[in-house]
């Protein structure tokens, strides 16, 4: 190869590296401050307000975030209801909620500063304030995105599963850019909030490939999941997911996960695997430990950047369940 050969691809490859550098600066923290300076406080209110009325309202929210990051990236796509064939309404979606919340904030934003702030980074800033809400630590969220423009059902199918195993979630987040710390990390959102039998029954009755329970289950836990969750009870019967701790944002779920206490089935599997498991025990010193809630906040950080659309990419959506 010529020098004026090899000049070229230089030029080329640092060409490329520059674009990637712009591409990413365009999400930054405090993205709205001169052309919507109150966007961020205008959500905290909403969501703040929403969750006086409604407890629950913080785990919703921070598990928008997840499943919306987790499909087409964190772009609002989950918000769209178009008709059956909406990604909410995917098989993997079922029990999201929070849409409501993210409508207000949404009106209330294009009453102050119409056509600036989207319904993506509404989503990422309410899960930071539902964090926050729960004694979570509070932390900065680089705004900028952009609203997709597709929301389909089919787009959906490979998302994270509570029966999935070690292998499949570690091979997901990893699609997804994230680490096995990202996904012991992430997984631990679900110290606040509660899921429902239906995501049991398989756990508690039908455990493969003996039948029966999930022997990762403490045997002194078992009795009480059963009694919550009978077999052919009703499924809709809801359990907290942290037990103990369960409105609280905090490492207790670690505790649990350890111990055989783990109420979800993909929770305990992080115990299964090595690297995961010594991510987990990493936390259980208080004072020589990682800091849970440091941690926390980089991995939801690289979550909130899966996928994104900014500059000229995408839309802001005037109505966030609808494209413009």
């Amino acid at each position: 190869m010529n020098i004026k050969a090899m000049t070229l691809q230089v030029f080329l490859l640092l060409f490329s590296l520059s674009f990637i550098g712009i591409s990413q600066s365009q999400l930054n923290v405090g993205f709205y401050s001169n052309t919507c300076p109150d966007a961020e406080s205008i959500v905290s209110g909403v969501v703040r307000n929403a969750a006086q009325s409604n407890p629950n309202i913080p785990p919703v929210l921070l598990r928008l975030h997840f499943h919306d990051c987790f499909v087409e990236g964190c772009d609002g796509s989950i918000l769209i209801e178009n008709g059956p064939n909406a990604e909410r309404h995917a098989f993997s979606q079922q029990g999201v909620g929070g849409f409501e919340v993210i409508d207000q904030a949404k009106a209330q934003l294009e009453a102050t500063c119409p056509g600036v702030v989207s319904c993506a980074d509404i989503v990422a800033l309410a899960a930071r304030d539902a964090v926050a809400l729960a004694n979570g630590p509070s932390y900065e969220v680089p705004t900028g995105r952009r609203d997709g423009r597709v929301s389909d059902v089919s787009m959906a199918d490979n998302m994270p599963d509570v029966s999935d195993s070690i292998q499949q979630l570690k091979a997901k987040f990893l699609q997804k850019g994230l680490s096995e710390k990202d996904l012991v990390l992430l997984s631990a959102a679900h110290t606040i909030g509660t899921t429902a039998c239906f995501f049991m029954t398989k756990r508690l009755y039908n455990f493969s490939p003996g039948r029966g329970s999930d022997p990762a289950i403490n045997p002194e836990f078992l009795p009480q999941l059963q009694s919550t969750c009978p077999q052919n009870g009703d499924v809709n019967v809801r359990l907290a997911i942290d037990q103990g701790s369960e409105e609280t944002f905090d490492k207790q779920i670690f505790d649990n996960i350890r111990n055989g206490f783990a109420v979800l089935e993909s929770d305990a599997r992080l115990y299964d695997d090595e690297t995961t498991r010594l991510v987990v025990d990493s936390y259980s010193n208080p004072t020589f430990g990682s800091s849970f809630e440091a941690d926390f906040v980089e991995s939801i950080e690289n979550m909130g950047q899966i996928g994104v659309k900014t500059g000229s990419e995408g839309e802001i959506r005037r109505v966030c369940s609808a494209f413009n």
